[in-house]
């Protein structure tokens, strides 16, 4: 275990990973910070320049822009109430107030140190638990695992979006661009239609670029931007005493963010809006919510910094992304031949180690930039959209063309941001199809392995404690997705 260590520390100890991973974190809080620029599309746009890195260099920079950017939200919708991302929506009831008052940097001072505190609760939980959950993975055989993959994709399509139809007509569709192909076991082609190009299937990277970045462009186009009521950066910070008397608040917050973002398809959102409701519940003064109390600006910040490192949990313990940004992250381990499961605990241990400790070191850099930066990076919104998503643009054709050196690749990612634009205007949620792009390939190859092992037989899928018990929340998955649903939807009446 002490070589291993010592390995791992080799690995991360250089100067290329310490300043990446800085500067990951800068440009995560910086993109955060401009409505409309989401963490998954800043780590989308991030990727391509890792092709070239060692792969913990690659990936520290994508963790830290990752957690820069859940952060960075909170910025703008303290400051204009224009939330950076859509985590940061519920910082803005209390965060937008406090501004509006003349108390600003309070605000934004508990933000940061809530979400720093948070960050690391989250760092360490993913420490102490990944190891065990992959563990407990290497009992999985492929019945196993096309179960534990069924679940994943009935939760993430469930809870993605407002209606469960959108959700599952998203992963459906994500399933079936991840066939087109050569199939490997027979060698024929699916969904080619004579295109030579297609037979190596649709590449990650455009499909990626084109489904999170070109949306937000297209949709920018024709739309005139509104002038807004600048607070500026005004009064006094947080004291210790602020940060003393909301600790339980926050130290709460971190733990529904930790239990929220290692669970597949939860994300920042809900687990903020979790941590401010209980917030408001138990709070002395729940009255003063929403009119700029403190408190709720330390429950919304620590509730969605608390999953930045408990999604990493079922992604490197069991090869499953927690949410859309650590499924682009997990391209990255794909691209570098790394496969994340129990199976990278056994042989590259070292490197798991090493990604560990750029994992802590980054919840230091998250407060010395958010400490030091906040007024540089804070004018970032003020940059016209006409001036800065031509840029965007620009990195988008670089990331889907710099991969395979393909046009093709570039015309699919042209042909993904028309798709991602239409699942825009029709509220059809982009994660089910993302991650079910994804996990398509090794849900076929599980489920076809499993038949040719059982020659044929369906009764293999039920055939150990595992696979019932994966079925069994599968079901009650289901049942509350369709009875929440049902319950949603509006009566005739009405």
């Amino acid at each position: 275990m002490i070589d291993t260590i010592l390995q791992a520390f080799s690995l991360f100890a250089t100067w290329d990973n310490a300043i990446v991973l800085g500067l990951g974190v800068i440009i995560g809080t910086a993109m955060g910070a401009i409505p409309g620029m989401t963490t998954p599309m800043a780590v989308a746009l991030t990727l391509p320049f890792t092709f070239s890195m060692q792969p913990v260099t690659g990936i520290l920079l994508l963790l830290g822009v990752y957690k820069g950017g859940i952060y960075g939200g909170s910025i703008t919708a303290i400051l204009i109430n224009t939330p950076g991302t859509p985590a940061a929506s519920c910082t803005a009831l209390d965060g937008y107030p406090m501004a509006r008052r003349g108390e600003a940097r309070r605000a934004l001072d508990m933000a940061l140190y809530a979400s720093c505190t948070a960050d690391f609760i989250s760092n360490l939980s993913l420490i102490l638990f990944a190891g065990v959950l992959a563990s407990f993975a290497l009992k999985f055989g492929s019945p196993e695992v096309f179960t534990l993959i069924m679940f994943s994709l009935t939760v993430i399509a469930g809870v993605s979006g407002d209606q469960l139809l959108k959700g599952l007509c998203s992963a459906c569709l994500g399933l079936l661009l991840a066939v087109v192909g050569l199939d490997l076991i027979y060698g024929t082609n699916r969904f080619v239609f004579g295109e030579v190009n297609l037979m190596g299937g649709l590449t990650f990277i455009p499909v990626l670029i084109g489904l999170f970045a070109l949306p937000g462009i297209i949709d920018s186009f024709g739309r005139l931007e509104l002038s807004r009521d600048k607070s500026p950066l005004a009064g006094v910070g947080a004291t210790l005493a602020d940060y003393m008397a909301n600790l339980k608040t926050i130290v709460r917050g971190s733990f529904f963010g930790v239990i929220l973002g290692a669970i597949p398809g939860i994300g920042a959102a809900p687990a903020a809006f979790l941590s401010y409701a209980e917030a408001k519940r138990t709070s002395k003064n729940p009255n003063n919510f929403g009119k700029g109390e403190l408190e709720g600006v330390a429950a919304a910040e620590s509730g969605n910094n608390g999953v930045a490192g408990s999604t990493l949990i079922p992604l490197l313990a069991l090869g499953i992304p927690g949410d859309i940004t650590t499924a682009i992250i997990l391209g990255a381990f794909m691209i570098h031949d790394l496969r994340p499961g129990p199976m990278l605990f056994q042989e590259n241990l070292d490197l798991i180690y090493a990604l560990f400790m750029g994992i802590l070191l980054s919840s230091a850099y998250l407060f010395i930039v958010g400490k030091f930066s906040i007024r540089i990076i804070s004018k970032i919104a003020d940059i016209p959209h006409r001036l800065l998503f031509p840029i965007v643009l620009v990195l988008c054709v670089y990331g889907a063309y710099a991969y395979n050196n393909s046009m093709f690749d570039v015309a699919i990612m042209f042909i993904m941001g028309g798709i991602g634009f239409a699942m825009l205007k029709l509220s059809i949620p982009a994660a089910p199809f993302l991650i079910a792009f994804i996990l398509g390939p090794m849900l076929e190859d599980n489920f076809r392995q499993s038949l040719l092992l059982s020659k044929g037989s369906f009764s293999v899928f039920f055939s150990s404690p595992i696979c019932i018990f994966f079925w069994l929340l599968t079901i009650v998955a289901l049942v509350v997705i369709i009875r929440r649903a049902i319950q949603g939807k509006p009566s005739l009446k009405e």
